[in-house]
């Protein structure tokens, strides 16, 4: 047990393991089935949260245009679920996937040619990440190559989220328009709505997360990693040293790309919808948020952000309905301002050694407390033990 805890300490997994632990044990046992759902909800979030701390946090690289790939992870699952969920089409020769209801409503009668993969399960979970991956590799390559970066990449990924908002509610036909896609309610004939499917794509999310976590620290500690640091507090030493700096940056915008699908499709499991109000400017700055307040250099803060966020959006909002978005932007300020470091920032600085000092103090106390044990010891004599010890000094000599 002490080496793997030793091993544990060592390897920094220590607030890993306790985040898993909560996850998987704590919450499934204290909430509910509705809360536990919300849960899950928040737990989609937290990828974009991730993807957030490999971006921001360690390639200094500020995205305020997340949600446009969370959107599309979501959009390309639900794409997959609306076609599940329509009326097959039955004629004499053969029966053919019918079309959603919304373009039916929009006189479209049939399915468009890029909706038809959507047809396949194995297409979407593809496409979930790869879509997602493909915008943010085209995106950052034409930025980043041209060394547009700082505050002006921002503003172009709010563009981007902008444009895409207007580009789904636009196309009304293709897309569901303001409303979005609903009414998803079975993955392959399995009814997601009931509460053990519930409880299962609750673990699903978490042990992705999880995992999403794992791959992150794998790439923190790889030398990639360490050139991900180097380049964001000093990028011009790392493009003379003979690296591609641009090419690291399309890397990790591509790879907070991917989670953020990820969160989008788990989102659309268990929520059962997708709308543009997930895609747009305001859900994309707080998705930045998230990983400000639990620390745009940890990770598993990050996941704390995010759950902490959520949960206050959540308790003021059915508490003080008239005041919520007063009080939440109190403690997005709040947080903030005593905090700069997030959650994380507070576990390091002050937690921490805090703890390690009442750690020493107590071993100081043991070890006090085992000398003074081993001081007050009788002496115990060695030899015959009826021998009297002999008499020394000036008693000796008189006696002789």
């Amino acid at each position: 047990m002490n080496k793997f805890t030793t091993w544990i300490a060592s390897k920094g997994l220590g607030s890993v393991l306790t985040l898993a632990v909560l996850l998987l044990v704590a919450f499934p046992l204290v909430f509910d089935i509705f809360r536990l759902n919300l849960v899950g909800k928040y737990l989609s979030y937290g990828f974009v949260a991730l993807g957030l701390v490999m971006l921001w946090g360690y390639g200094g690289v500020l995205s305020l245009g997340q949600g446009v790939f969370f959107g599309l992870g979501g959009y390309a699952m639900a794409m997959f679920l609306k076609l599940e969920a329509s009326d097959p089409v039955t004629t004499k020769i053969q029966s053919t996937p019918g079309i959603p209801d919304f373009m039916d409503w929009n006189q479209l009668t049939a399915l468009p040619l890029w909706w038809q993969p959507f047809e396949h399960l194995p297409f979407a979970l593809f496409a979930v990440v790869a879509v997602p991956t493909i915008l943010a590799f085209i995106i950052g390559y034409a930025m980043f190559k041209r060394r547009v970066g700082g505050v002006y990449f921002a503003i172009i990924t709010q563009a981007v989220a902008l444009i895409l908002t207007v580009l789904i509610i636009g196309q009304q036909g293709y897309t569901g328009g303001v409303n979005g896609m609903t009414d998803l309610k079975t993955v392959l004939g399995w009814d997601t709505r009931t509460d053990s499917a519930k409880y299962l794509l609750y673990y699903l999310c978490t042990f992705l997360l999880l995992g999403s976590i794992a791959l992150c620290l794998w790439v923190q500690k790889s030398k990639l990693g360490t050139l991900l640091l180097a380049m964001r507090d000093k990028e011009d030493r790392v493009r003379f040293s003979g690296y591609d700096v641009a090419m690291f940056k399309v890397f990790v915008f591509c790879l907070a790309a991917a989670l953020s699908g990820i969160g989008g499709a788990l989102f659309t499991l268990q929520v059962g919808f997708m709308s543009p109000s997930f895609v747009g400017i305001v859900p994309s700055i707080e998705m930045v948020i998230y990983a400000a307040v639990g620390g745009r250099m940890s990770l598993v803060g990050a996941v704390y952000g995010t759950l902490l966020v959520n949960f206050g959006k959540t308790y003021f909002s059915e508490s003080l309905p008239d005041l919520w978005l007063f009080l939440m932007a109190a403690l997005f300020i709040g947080v903030t301002m005593a905090f700069p470091d997030g959650l994380a920032g507070v576990w390091e600085t002050k937690v921490k050694p805090w703890w390690k000092r009442k750690q020493a103090e107590r071993l100081a106390i043991r070890k006090a407390v085992e000398a003074d044990a081993a001081s007050d010891a009788p002496v115990t004599q060695t030899g015959n033990p009826g021998r009297k010890p002999p008499l020394t000094g000036s008693v000796s000599g008189q006696s002789a």
